[in-house]
């Protein structure tokens, strides 16, 4: 079988790897070099990486220097110009007026990134002016994904502060009264209600890392569902059945939780109701599909559609959060998918790839 890459030489010879003519080899330069520089903008035009984003765009211009700056006029350098004073005072210009700037061999374009002013690019040496503003425009369309990255980083930490600040007053107020009223009666279950209660808060309001595996997510289930029994006594039931060929499953923390504790809440801890929670997980080829499932009140199928829109009542904002954060994570093709009606219970499906580029627990 001939390597890819490869071509066969006519004869039955050998193959030889393909070169490409020196036009695409060059054009292969310049697309690696700029995803290079793109790299070095996440941090921002004056982030920790600004003098190798500078590096690489003189080298892509080649000119005899290049600087680059944010609002405040601070350049970072490559190479260095002539006359520094009068590429910085160019530089000034432009970030006052907002227009392009030149002079002495010197050029410098502004930067604009969300449709606003984000920086100057100052080019020195015989560059063409067409070619020094389409790296100012490159330099922002880079910035702008950046900060699209940063945002949608930023909303998924606030979506997962959101999802910790749900732990429920009256649950933990519950918890603890219950684990008092054991201390003389039952000082060993006092104790390992304590710890329970432990294991369930430290991975609720977990720092470190991003994710977690199902292994994880169900020591803090099992931790939850313990105090709710204590809590509940004889009004909850619980069946749990996951195989052990999903547990080291990577997922984000917090996905698995607030389904179960959605299920106790809505199902089983309405005044005067009992019920069953049912928790099942297991392979399905690739994936791992985990099932939470209460015999509670349910309800109108239209409203669940509407929860996961994001049009439910405030106490549904952890269903969303979920649902969002895995849809983030995983692709548009995974998320909740709720099974409900007035009457018949609720169950709430996750599907999970079971490997996933980028998702390891910490």
């Amino acid at each position: 079988m001939v390597e890819v890459g490869a071509v066969r030489v006519p004869g039955g010879g050998r193959p030889r790897r393909w070169r490409g003519s020196r036009r695409g080899r060059e054009a292969m330069g310049t697309l690696a070099e700029g995803r290079r520089i793109a790299g070095c903008l996440r941090g921002g035009i004056a982030g920790p990486a600004a003098d190798a984003a500078s590096r690489g765009l003189r080298s892509l211009l080649d000119a005899d220097a290049v600087g680059i700056g944010g609002l405040s006029g601070e350049l970072t350098w490559s190479g260095r110009p002539a006359d520094l004073v009068a590429a910085e005072r160019l530089a000034g210009k432009v970030l006052r007026t907002d227009v392009r700037s030149a002079g002495g061999g010197v050029a410098a374009l502004p930067i604009h990134a969300r449709d606003e002013l984000a920086g100057v690019l100052v080019v020195v040496g015989r560059v063409p002016a067409a070619a020094a503003r389409e790296a100012a425009l490159w330099v922002g369309e880079a910035l702008e994904r950046a900060l699209l990255e940063n945002s949608a980083e930023v909303a998924q930490q606030a979506e997962l502060r959101a999802l910790r600040a749900e732990i429920s007053p009256h649950f933990v107020y519950n918890s603890l009264t219950t684990i008092a009223s054991f201390v003389r009666s039952d000082p060993e279950r006092a104790r390992d209600l304590m710890l329970d209660f432990a294991e369930y808060t430290r991975h609720s309001l977990a720092r470190h890392g991003d994710y977690t595996t199902v292994a994880g997510e169900f020591r803090a289930i099992e931790a939850y569902l313990a105090l709710a029994r204590a809590v509940l006594g004889d009004r909850l039931r619980v069946q749990v059945r996951i195989a052990p060929e999903i547990l080291p499953v990577a997922l984000p923390y917090l996905v698995l939780q607030p389904l179960v504790e959605n299920a106790v809440r809505h199902g089983v801890e309405l005044p005067g109701s009992s019920g069953l929670v049912q928790v099942s997980g297991e392979a399905a080829g690739t994936e791992c599909v985990i099932a939470v499932e209460d015999d509670g009140p349910g309800m109108d199928p239209e409203y669940a559609a509407a929860v996961l829109a994001g049009r439910g009542r405030p106490g549904s904002l952890g269903l969303l959060n979920v649902d969002r954060r895995l849809r983030t994570v995983f692709g548009a093709g995974y998320g909740l998918v709720i099974e409900t009606a007035v009457g018949a219970g609720t169950r709430v499906l996750l599907r999970l790839p079971r490997f996933q580029p980028g998702v390891v627990a910490s």
